[in-house]
């Protein structure tokens, strides 16, 4: 089995921001946030609007495991896929700056965390539970932890435990809604903020 594919937005790819009015690159962007929140399909559309490179953290674990994550979490657990996706976010990390889209539980590991905090840029993408549940529902038995009981518990379950460690992101965008180009717009804009010095 593959790993699931990353999320798609339906509409037209992000269209490029002129050179003169890009923002300036020179860390790495990591968008955090719950499984179904668009950081794949949000970070794939900045990445081409600002001509730089896009990692998604799910597909290179996959890599370096050689097997899907679902076969990951069954095979050898969740703290040994936790184990593997600190190295492989820290590897990306001390490479050159990315648009890094990253997995659900990542930015709760205080390792990673503290990582992120001290080499990036983070923003949180934020949905709320039927944004997630809708999402989510397309991709049925992809999402390990959504297999372990109902999906609206289970989600519902993450957002008590994870929104206020998420919070801790540099910048947070709301994405129910909203089109994966709006939320692209919102985030060049921080990013103009950042290059200004502006909060």
């Amino acid at each position: 089995m593959l790993s699931p594919p990353p999320e798609r937005d339906a509409g037209e790819p992000a269209a490029a921001v002129p050179l003169a009015d890009r923002p300036p690159f020179t860390r790495t962007l990591a968008l955090v946030g719950l499984m179904g929140a668009g950081k794949s399909a949000v970070g794939k559309r900045l990445a081409r609007a600002l001509d730089v490179p896009f990692e998604d953290a799910d597909d290179l674990i996959v890599q370096a495991a050689g097997m899907s994550i679902p076969d990951i979490f069954e095979r050898y657990g969740e703290p040994q896929f936790r184990d593997l996706e600190r190295r492989v976010v820290a590897r990306v990390l001390e490479g050159p700056p990315v648009v890094l889209a990253l997995g659900g539980g990542a930015f709760i590991d205080p390792g990673t965390r503290a990582e992120i905090k001290r080499k990036a840029l983070s923003v949180w993408l934020r949905a709320d539970l039927e944004t997630l549940i809708a999402r989510t529902g397309r991709k049925k038995g992809t999402r390990p932890l959504l297999n372990q009981g109902d999906p609206r518990e289970v989600l519902a379950g993450l957002i008590e435990r994870r929104y206020p460690i998420y919070a801790e992101a540099d910048r947070i965008v709301d994405t129910a809604e909203q089109a994966a180009e709006t939320v692209v717009d919102a985030i060049v804009a921080i990013l103009r903020d950042e290059a200004r010095g502006q909060p």
